[in-house]
């Protein structure tokens, strides 16, 4: 598509079919957590650039600024594009993995998800998961639970996936996953709720809960321990500033009940990897 720019062929990617994993700031990640997560993984993998998705179609820039800067005295422009990485691993028990991430836009949702269908076709991908934080009644002072959800239901029953539940009002991850149902590749999403008392980002413990599950999942190394002090800073910022507002303070307690009787929706079995990649090798026969 004429509004995607690649860098270069990834020959380096193996005849086993890739995962995609895509994280959008916006409506699903108002925390930054997922975004900030895959940030995380491009460092921690050595990912490559290999292509980009213009943002001059897609964004009002009055509202999504362009940032400028200055490099040997000239002027550069950082423009809200979305940036899509591969990362490859001499582990052959390992998939390549495909990585993008950008901002929500603002305008031609159905082109823009499009774009990264065309990138996961492309590439031959095999599955896509797409990470998201988003604000829910999940209280700071425990961990953050990840929500897992897919229409594929072999893909459900392997991972212990729920199906989505949501209707109403959507964003660009909506569109996205109806577009992939339509064209049969598989998808799933990750999202971890975080307190809708405190939805500034940046939030690392979302981005550690988020790393973590993807790991237990695909038996790849996220490196997700690299954000355990910010988080227990986040949560002492947090807790201080919860212990001055009596009526926040009670409210936090009536979350923690709520949280304390209820299960994660998803498991915690050491052999959830193994099901994924025999559910990919299916795809794959």
């Amino acid at each position: 598509m004429q509004h995607i720019r690649w860098s270069h062929e990834a020959k380096s990617i193996r005849p086993e079919a890739p995962i995609m994993i895509v994280a959008l700031e916006g409506l699903f990640d108002i925390a930054e957590g997922a975004t900030d997560a895959l940030h995380h993984l491009v460092t921690h993998t050595d990912a490559q650039l290999i292509a980009t998705i213009d943002s001059e179609e897609f964004f009002d820039f009055t509202r999504e600024r362009p940032t400028m800067r200055l490099a040997g005295g000239k002027r550069r422009i950082a423009w809200p594009d979305a940036k899509c990485f591969v990362a490859t691993f001499d582990d052959p028990s390992k998939r390549d993995l495909v990585l993008l991430v950008g901002v929500e836009p603002h305008l031609r949702w159905k082109t823009f998800a499009a774009c990264i269908t065309t990138i996961a076709e492309r590439l031959e991908v095999s599955t896509l998961v797409s990470m998201g934080s988003p604000p829910g009644s999940a209280p700071h002072t425990r961990p953050l639970g990840v929500v897992g959800s897919t229409t594929n239901s072999d893909l459900a029953s392997r991972l212990g996936l729920g199906p989505p539940t949501y209707q109403g009002p959507t964003g660009l991850v909506g569109v996205l996953h109806e577009q992939l149902d339509r064209r049969g590749l598989p998808s799933f999403s990750l999202k971890v709720s975080v307190p809708h008392y405190v939805t500034s980002p940046p939030n690392p413990e979302a981005s550690r809960s988020l790393l973590a599950r993807l790991e237990l999942i695909t038996g790849i190394d996220t490196g997700h321990a690299v954000f355990d002090d910010a988080a227990v800073q986040w949560r002492e910022k947090v807790d201080s500033a919860v212990a001055a507002d009596d009526e926040i303070a009670h409210y936090v307690r009536t979350l923690e009940k709520e949280v304390d009787s209820s299960d994660d929706l998803l498991p915690t079995g050491a052999d959830l990897a193994h099901q994924l990649e025999a559910f990919l090798r299916g795809q794959e026969n």
